[in-house]
């Protein structure tokens, strides 16, 4: 090969080897790793501006020797590859710019166009010469890179010594100043403690102080309590023994002044005292009350009674008892010895009474007897019955009127009074039973001392009718609608006690009328047929309301029963059946009872003259018969059996037309037994 032909070639090689593809590292492992063998070129493949006097040097050779490869694209065709080491690439060196410093190679290198590049394809002894070089060339380079790679270590190893050892002489400088630091704080801390152990023991020491001077003045307070205590502990002692001793000298005046009006001579108008006795008796009474009522006026000023006012003032009524008890004593003397008379003059006019009542009676039987055979029963009461029945009611509406601001009270006081006085006049009765006893008098002692005005203790507490303008008047009327309830319901459960609450009731008659108005009254609007009146029902009148009028109980649920009804009428018929025939055996009044047999026998007599009804009738005459029959026989002898065999012969026969009840077989038994007796 000629030396020309072998220059080009290696100006070829080395502008292959400057130019961007000649860098390209060789692996043998691309086709292994499926990599792209021009993968590692990120730029276009160009060729230097001289190619084109190298290609034309290479026209002249034989195409047999060479092969052109080249495209516009710069790419390489598939058959060659450079990892074959016979073939190469020959291209223009960079050198040859060297060798021709053209001045004006930039502007042609721009204005002529470049030629496509040409690859010629060399022999496999150059190709091998040329790897060989090349081979070298990089081993050299490798072996540059390792030593530039060690020299860079040794450099990195000496830096990072330095910059260690500058780290710790640093870090030695911030320990020694975090020291510093360290101990300046502990100086601080340290004179900081001191400084609070002193403030705390100087704080102890002004709490200790003030723990000493707050308990001395806890002393002090306490001492100061307990005085007080104890002062006001007298003071309430002495307040409370003051109010016992005004409550007590309260008591003793109100009784005084109670036991006074016993001496009045208004009161006495029935004691058969001289008047000079009963004049002495009162002017000695006023005089104690005047006693009494200036040592109450000092009371009045605020001021607590003493003991030498409590020891007058008791003096004072134990002397007011005593004048009461010898005019009670004179008083007996002297209505002993008109006793007996008047029981002689008694006794001429009751055989006088009863000679002209038999006569009268006889009378009206006969007379009620030709009226209905002449026009047959009744079917209502006489006219003159029916007036008193008006009488009755209409004093009992004003009697209600009478203590209506007291049965409707407005302040708590008044309330408190109303409860007091109904407790007072309805429990002694309540107490009222058929075992009784001596505890009769004791009750009736009760109620009458209530209604006389005088104090009496019920519930613990000292009522009288006198602390209430209209006092007397309510429990007048609560008294009798009592006795009435007590005949409604106790009577009416157990018949034997229909004589124990019927003697107290007489007695308490005898001595207060008003109350007996009253309990007439009660018993009439509850059980008409006491009077004996069948109400007749008026036109526009409510069945209810006429229900109630006979005496039915009527609410919510509907109108009672028949048994409950003629159990509570049979209940107050036994009651009135027994008033008319009992005395208060223990009574002074002399003369007739007030309202004795003869209204019994009137009753009997008006019930006979009416026209009989289904239950009622036969209920009644039986109950009052049983009751009062004994004693309506033993004071008017014949004509209560004239009027007996009336009943049977001619008023049974016309009930039995009309109703066939059991009571009247009951009824007409017990007649025939009376008979036999």
């Amino acid at each position: 090969m000629p030396a020309e032909t072998m220059g080009q070639k290696w100006e070829v090689i080395e502008a292959l080897k400057n130019s961007p593809k000649g860098k390209i590292t060789f692996d043998s492992r691309w086709a292994e790793r499926g990599e792209h063998i021009m993968a590692g070129c990120k730029e276009a493949v160009t060729l230097s501006s001289h190619s084109s006097i190298i290609l034309e040097r290479l026209s002249s050779l034989s195409l047999d020797k060479s092969c052109f490869l080249g495209s516009s694209s710069g790419h390489s065709s598939p058959g060659l590859s450079e990892e074959s080491p016979a073939f190469g690439l020959c291209v223009v060196s960079d050198e040859a710019k060297d060798e021709d410093p053209d001045p004006d190679a930039d502007e042609r290198e721009i204005s002529s166009p470049t030629p496509p590049p040409a690859i010629s394809l060399l022999s496999p002894k150059a190709m091998e010469t040329a790897g060989g070089i090349i081979k070298a060339k990089e081993e050299c380079r490798e072996k540059a890179k390792v030593a530039l790679r060690q020299r860079q270590e040794m450099q990195e190893k000496q830096l990072a010594a330095v910059a260690s050892a500058e780290s710790e002489q640093l870090k030695r400088f911030e320990e020694l100043m975090e020291l510093k630091q360290r101990q300046e704080c502990q100086v601080i801390r340290d004179m900081m403690d001191r400084e609070t152990k002193e403030s705390i023991g100087r704080q102890e020491k002004l709490k200790e102080e003030q723990r000493q001077r707050v308990k001395i003045l806890n002393l002090r307070v306490r001492e100061l309590e307990q005085q007080r205590q104890r002062e006001a502990e007298l003071e309430k002692q002495r307040q409370v023994e003051g109010r016992e001793r005004l409550r007590n000298l309260n008591t003793i005046q109100e009784e005084i002044l109670q036991l006074n009006q016993l001496l009045e001579p208004s009161i006495q108008t029935t004691s058969s005292l001289p008047p000079a006795s009963l004049s002495s008796f009162s002017t000695r009474g006023n005089q104690l009350c005047s006693q009494v009522s200036e040592v109450v006026r000092k009371t009045a000023e605020g001021e607590f009674p003493s003991m030498e006012d409590m020891t007058a003032a008791e003096r004072a009524l134990h002397e007011m008892r005593t004048l009461i008890r010898l005019m009670q004593e004179e008083a007996a003397k002297v209505q002993e010895k008109k006793k007996k008379d008047q029981e002689e003059e008694e006794a001429r006019r009751k055989q006088a009474e009863l000679q002209a009542l038999q006569e009268a009676q006889k009378k009206a039987a006969q007379s009620a007897k030709e009226k209905a055979q002449r026009k047959g029963l009744q079917n209502s009461a006489e006219d003159s019955t029916l007036k008193w029945l008006k009488e009755l009611q209409d004093s009992a509406a004003q009697c209600t009127q009478s203590f209506e601001q007291l049965n409707s009270p407005k302040d708590a006081q008044t309330k408190k009074l109303k409860l007091e006085l109904q407790k007072a006049a309805t429990i002694p009765v309540s107490q009222i039973a058929s075992k009784s006893g001596s505890q009769l008098r004791e009750i009736f002692d009760k109620i009458d001392k209530l209604l006389s005005g005088r104090a009496v203790v019920s519930g613990g507490k000292s009522v009288s009718t006198s602390q209430h303008p209209q006092g007397l008047d309510f429990v007048c009327y609560k008294l009798a609608e009592k006795f009435v309830k007590q005949g409604e319901e106790e009577v009416a459960s157990h018949h034997e006690a229909a004589f124990p609450i019927a003697v107290v009731a007489s007695g308490v008659w005898e001595l207060h009328p008003r109350v007996g108005e009253l309990i007439l009254a009660h018993l009439h609007k509850k059980c008409p047929y006491a009077v004996p009146h069948y109400p007749p029902m008026k036109d526009g009148t409510p069945v209810e309301e006429y229900q109630r009028i006979l005496g039915y109980r009527v609410d919510d649920a509907g109108v009672e029963g028949q048994d409950s009804f003629l159990k509570r009428m049979s209940g107050m018929i036994r009651l009135y059946a027994a008033i008319i025939q009992l005395r208060w055996p223990y009574g002074s009044k002399q003369g007739p009872p007030p309202h004795g047999l003869n209204h019994g026998w009137r009753w009997l007599a008006q019930m006979l003259n009416m026209e009989p009804l289904a239950d009622i009738t036969a209920t009644l005459l039986f109950d009052f018969l049983e009751v009062c029959g004994n004693a309506l026989m033993k004071q008017y002898q014949g004509q209560f059996w004239k009027l007996l065999l009336l009943l049977k012969e001619e008023y049974f026969p016309r009930y039995t037309q009309c109703f066939n009840k059991p009571a009247l077989f009951v009824l007409i038994h017990n007649l025939q037994y009376l008979r036999a007796l």
